[in-house]
């Protein structure tokens, strides 16, 4: 946005530069104008003089006017050269800023449109990790519901005894490994003996 600014300003910094000179040419080319009025005011001033007088008074002051018209003439020239030189300068400048402008609002809006999908990424990781909290929370009340299972059918058999803290997993497992091999061990002497 501050870049979009800033090429804004410039673009009417340049703009109105380009109104100014453009200003000053119109002004260059009244002189000019109001220049040959007068010199049109001057030649109807002679008419009113005798002939003799009237041509050495117009040679005169047409070679004195021609030479101050020539001279207003090439400085003006020079002038609307170099303003129209200038001109052209900005016009390409502010065309060059005009698609600075375009590519900086595209870029914007490029990173605008990455920014929202990584956004909608996040919102559907969020969720998965929600899911995933949700289900490792039952996992675990599932888990801890059958290690209770395991444990009170473990000590509850006849003769076993009671635990004397909070058991590791490993301890639960050798428990349930003796009483596994203890009732194998009775089943194979019932049916070395017949028993059903």
């Amino acid at each position: 946005t501050g870049a979009i600014s800033s090429l804004q300003r410039q673009m009417e910094i340049q703009e109105s530069e380009l109104r100014r000179i453009r200003s000053e040419k119109e002004v260059l080319q009244k002189q000019l104008r109001e220049r040959e009025l007068q010199l049109q005011a001057m030649s109807d001033k002679y008419c009113s003089m005798t002939e003799e007088q009237k041509r050495e008074e117009i040679v005169v002051m047409m070679e004195e006017e021609n030479r101050n018209l020539h001279q207003i003439l090439n400085e003006q020239e020079s002038q609307l050269a170099e303003q129209s030189k200038l001109i052209g300068e900005l016009q390409v400048t502010i065309n060059q800023m005009r698609a600075e402008l375009v590519n900086t609002r595209l870029h914007l809006l490029e990173e605008k449109q990455a920014q929202k999908e990584i956004q909608n990424q996040a919102d559907v990781l969020q969720h998965k990790a929600l899911q995933t909290r949700v289900a490792l929370e039952q996992i675990t009340c599932k888990f801890e519901r059958y290690r209770n299972k395991i444990i009170q059918a473990t000590f509850s058999v006849e003769g076993s005894q009671e635990p004397p803290g909070e058991l590791t997993d490993n301890e639960v497992l050798e428990a349930m490994q003796k009483i596994i091999n203890e009732r194998t061990e009775f089943q194979q002497m019932l049916k070395n003996k017949g028993s059903k």
